[in-house]
């Protein structure tokens, strides 16, 4: 047990993190909020810990300023400003902004996420591995056949470090605007919504020091291969 508190102690330590700039195909922006909309966590880069919160669609702040291109089949990061330094999955959502709204204010309610992309957990001989733990730099390959058009897209970063019981992860959180060129005929889904897609008490939300899982599965729908 004292390891058990040493090991909470230890992570509770370590520093949050924010998104605030994003990578497109190789390129990363120089500027903070630039095609992120600017989130709550600005300053003190808490994470979000309420599911039920509309906070889990952006976490913004601010309403959106600039829009980033890129082509299907092409990269998108996302850049955390110190790294990511809490262990957990981390997830990328898209959601279509329909063509009469303005990117820059349109609130992604409803079922309008499909997820893209999950850098889960990996079982090893002695336990578990977090490929994204401690990169500074988050990315997933933007599908082919995804229509083109203007998106948010969402990253998400679960810690689970404090996550023993119900409502104690923490969800780092931000979107980017970006608009899809190039792009398919594909029909991504399922939809979901934020809130709505997760609960605290979804397994991929908890997650026990002792003793060891063994088996781990992040929370949310599947991912649109497309």
């Amino acid at each position: 047990m004292k390891l058990l508190h040493l090991l909470l102690a230890a992570s509770a330590a370590e520093a949050h993190y924010r998104f605030s700039k994003i990578v497109v195909n190789g390129v990363a922006e120089t500027k903070e909020w630039t095609a992120v909309r600017q989130t709550k966590n600005y300053q003190g880069n808490q994470g979000v810990t309420d599911v039920n919160s509309a906070d889990m669609r952006c976490f913004q702040m601010r309403a959106g300023t600039s829009t980033a291109t890129i082509e299907a089949g092409q990269k998108l990061g996302f850049i955390a400003n110190a790294q990511v330094t809490h262990f957990g999955p981390v997830q990328f959502y898209m959601a279509k902004v329909p063509d009469s709204a303005n990117i820059n204010s349109w609130d992604p309610a409803g079922n309008v996420w499909f997820k893209v992309a999950s850098i889960d957990a990996v079982r090893t001989g002695s336990g578990w591995d977090w490929p994204a733990y401690n990169k500074q730099v988050v990315d997933f390959t933007v599908p082919k056949s995804v229509p083109s058009g203007k998106y948010l897209v969402r990253v998400e970063s679960i810690a689970l470090h404090q996550a023993q019981s119900a409502g104690g992860a923490q969800i780092y959180l931000s979107c980017a605007q970006v608009e899809v060129t190039g792009g398919g005929n594909g029909s991504p889904g399922p939809l979901v919504s934020f809130p709505g897609a997760y609960r605290s008490s979804d397994p991929g939300l908890i997650w026990l020091y002792h003793p060891v899982k063994t088996s781990y599965t992040a929370p949310g729908p599947k991912v649109w291969e497309g």
